[in-house]
């Protein structure tokens, strides 16, 4: 008896769990866009490496993704002003719960978005 009682616990936990996980987005070249929540990150890591070996430089043109591969082009454009800018995806995050993309402080600050620190964004996958 015990045994099925563990088996069932295991098999609700695979269930919900299942159930939890966030919906796959495919970001193909050439799409439209897709509107995501971005945060921007700096100081506190300049000189660092990033996840694909790279020291960050706060001021390039990167950014950071969940599951992009490193070297992925994206334009991000902040639609409260219209501006954008392309970068590379170098690192992995962002670790916030409901943000998709974390900008370099340069990225960031020539979109407009610094002093808000969150925004929504729009991403078109250049390549």
């Amino acid at each position: 008896m015990r045994f099925f009682i563990k088996f069932f616990v295991i098999l609700c936990i695979t269930v919900l769990s299942s159930c939890a996980s966030a919906p796959h987005v495919d970001h193909s070249p050439g799409e439209r866009g897709t509107y995501v929540v971005a945060s921007w990150y700096g100081k506190k890591f300049n000189g660092r490496p990033t996840a694909s070996g790279k020291r960050f430089d706060m001021y390039a043109m990167t950014c950071a993704h969940k599951t992009f591969k490193f070297g992925t082009k994206l334009r991000v454009t902040n639609p409260d002003n219209n501006k954008s800018v392309i970068v590379t995806v170098n690192d992995r995050g962002p670790f916030i719960r409901g943000r998709d993309l974390d900008l370099s402080y340069g990225a960031a600050k020539k979109i407009g978005i610094v002093k808000k620190g969150v925004a929504k964004v729009k991403i078109e996958h250049i390549y």
